[in-house]
């Protein structure tokens, strides 16, 4: 059976400078058996409602400014898989979970920056849930749970967001090696909980973890942890580190 994972994507110019992520990515794809699809959720698909991806071609979409052209050049040509969709939904549906096919959503980089790292041949189908943000952790664990019976049948399950992401905070110019005390206090807060399995305080991270808000401003890129974590089996960590000392670059494995 195959682990669900939750992966922070960084920056979108991780595509073309993968720093320690790159090789963490690829350790990782290689230590699983290829799997038959995969269905991920992006930190940036919020949404009012349940929705996912049926489009059976779905576009690059080049979701940001301000970087150099060769990342926009950048293409991931990954299938995705109308049936599959289908099937989703329907789990999620049954779960009474509300869901709707969306066939004109294209992949947004929190799905191609991490996948062309894991993936990089763009040869499996990729089905895509979006992320109704005002529904919390809570609802993101539901979501999981609903959809950890598709791990039995090949597909690799992935929440794709940041375990830290307040961008105002980041300097551009450090080095991997710098690390904020109040980003890095955060993180190991979740890591002990996760470990822990310790739902309740998971859920509840804005009141009781250190420097929630500030290590989240909004939670939309640490919902995708819960949506993997929903999904799989035993928490582990496949792979530790900070960009611009304070952007969590963290890799969990679940099961």
């Amino acid at each position: 059976m195959f682990p669900s994972l939750f992966i922070s994507h960084g920056s979108p110019m991780l595509a073309l400078e993968p720093g320690a992520s790159g090789p963490a990515l690829a350790r990782l794809a290689a230590e699983l058996p290829k799997p038959k699809a995969i269905v991920i959720v992006s930190a940036h698909w919020e949404s009012q409602e349940l929705r996912v991806s049926s489009h059976s071609q779905p576009e690059t979409w080049h979701d940001f400014g301000g970087f150099p052209r060769a990342l926009f050049e950048v293409q991931y040509p990954a299938p995705g898989n109308p049936q599959l969709a289908a099937e989703v939904a329907e789990l999620l549906n049954a779960a009474h979970l509300p869901a709707r096919l969306d066939a004109q959503r294209p992949f947004d980089h929190g799905v191609w920056v991490p996948l062309s790292l894991m993936y990089p041949q763009a040869d499996i189908p990729v089905v895509q849930v979006s992320l109704p943000s005002r529904g919390g952790p809570a609802l993101q664990t539901r979501v999981g749970q609903a959809l950890a019976s598709l791990r039995e049948q090949g597909i690799l399950l992935i929440g794709s967001g940041s375990i830290t992401h307040n961008l105002r905070e980041l300097d551009w110019h450090a080095g991997p090696e710098s690390v904020e005390p109040w980003a890095r206090d955060f993180r190991d807060w979740m890591i002990d909980k996760l470990a822990a399995n310790d739902e309740a305080a998971l859920h509840d991270y804005r009141q009781q973890a250190p420097n929630a808000v500030r290590s989240h401003p909004s939670d939309e890129h640490l919902l995708p942890l819960y949506f993997a974590r929903g999904a799989g089996g035993k928490f582990s960590i496949a792979h530790q580190g900070f960009t611009m000392g304070a952007l969590g670059m963290d890799i969990y494995r679940f099961g």
